[in-house]
């Protein structure tokens, strides 16, 4: 977004479309992507073990899980960024940036706009499924790892997504979760342009957009 939006505290959702039945995709409750996407991290991490070469060690199902999951975070950081933060140059790129995200800064609160609906998050989704399609089981050799890896990348995905609920709507009560909310509450209220990290400020830190003061 190249300039502040003026964030609207009404209880009542801004209406994104005039159509009732398009409007009605623009809403989800979180329970939505866990049932979603929770079976499908588990069905993923299950299908890796029958799948495994007896001549190969185990040991790359938790390490692709892991890997998958660090993943997950710099996904996490280069979307928000790069795609929900996109500097429009048109009125229609302005249009399609405010539907994707800016909507979401206009009016912080609004508990079905929190998480990603499905039909951003499918194609999202199988984007992913088809990177990590090509970049192991191709180019790299190694179809083993996609599903695990793919299982710490969704799960990643879920843990973002929960988190970023939770911020919003959720007393924090640890040391972590007190931190996440007040970061995510200052991208919102104070440097919208940084701290782009929800579930960690890990790649902020790395990429300059970890504010020093």
């Amino acid at each position: 977004m190249s300039h502040p939006i003026e964030i609207n505290h009404n209880k009542e959702p801004i209406r994104l479309f005039k159509s009732d039945f398009m409007e009605f995709f623009t809403h989800i409750h979180p329970a939505v992507v866990v049932l979603l996407w929770g079976p499908f991290a588990v069905y993923m991490l299950a299908r890796s073990i029958p799948a495994r070469d007896p001549a190969v060690s185990a040991v790359y199902i938790p390490l692709g899980f892991l890997a998958g999951l660090f993943l997950w975070t710099l996904a996490e950081y280069t979307l928000h960024r790069f795609v929900f933060h996109y500097r429009p140059r048109s009125p229609r790129q302005e249009k399609i940036i405010f539907l994707f995200h800016g909507v979401h800064h206009a009016q912080p609160q609004c508990k079905t706009r929190l998480v990603m609906p499905p039909v951003v998050s499918l194609p999202l989704g199988a984007v992913f499924y088809a990177l990590f399609t090509l970049l192991l089981g191709t180019l790299l050799g190694r179809p083993e790892w996609i599903s695990p890896m793919l299982s710490g990348f969704a799960v990643g995905y879920l843990a973002y997504d929960l988190t970023h609920y939770a911020t919003h709507h959720f007393p924090m009560r640890s040391r972590l979760a007190r931190f996440l909310k007040r970061y995510h509450m200052q991208h919102h209220y104070k440097t919208p342009e940084q701290r782009f990290g929800v579930s960690s400020p890990v790649w902020d830190l790395v990429f300059g957009t970890f504010p020093r003061a």
